[in-house]
């Protein structure tokens, strides 16, 4: 058992030597030298270099999505039209697609939807050039599918939260 705690401390302290300082300095005769510990007082173009694990990060998107939103943004065009736009927005929001969305009781919205789409009919979904009027669950998933967004992906901060429908 001691052995073992030994060797976890050990194993410790090993990983994090490798999260410190290193030192890049020139000597009296010109060579340059790289130390972890401090230069003497005589050495020339001291650089202090702090050096980090290396992080890979996890709490975005994934690959997949990021390229997808890069390439085919999402865009919801609303308004209080009831529990359909509240179902679309939901739809989106389940399958974690990050999205803006635009109010349609806003004159240049309105002005906007109608020179883009004819028209002020709710709910429109845009995903990259692709528009989709009214909602209809499998012609949107066809959409996003297209465009390569996956079929699940984890809540993102930038996903608008599903509006909450009024409890009877």
């Amino acid at each position: 058992m001691a052995r073992r705690a030994l060797f976890l401390l050990l194993a410790l302290a090993a990983g994090l030597s490798w999260a410190g300082d290193l030192y890049r300095w020139v000597d009296k005769d010109g060579t340059v030298h790289y130390s972890d510990t401090l230069p003497p007082p005589s050495a020339k173009q001291v650089q202090e270099k702090n050096l980090t694990p290396s992080v890979i990060e996890t709490s975005g998107l994934p690959y997949a999505a990021k390229q997808a939103a890069k390439s085919f943004p999402v865009t919801l065009y609303i308004s209080d039209c009831g529990e359909t736009c509240a179902e679309a927005k939901q739809h989106l929001t389940r399958r974690g697609i990050p999205f803006a969305t635009k109010n349609a009781d806003d004159p240049a919205v309105q002005e906007e939807m109608r020179k883009k789409f004819g028209g002020l009919q709710v709910p429109i979904l845009v995903v990259g050039g692709t528009t989709s009027k009214g909602y209809e669950a499998a012609a949107w998933d066809a959409a996003l599918d297209a465009a390569g967004y996956p079929r699940s992906i984890p809540p993102s901060p930038r996903a608008e939260p599903a509006a909450a429908t009024p409890q009877p």
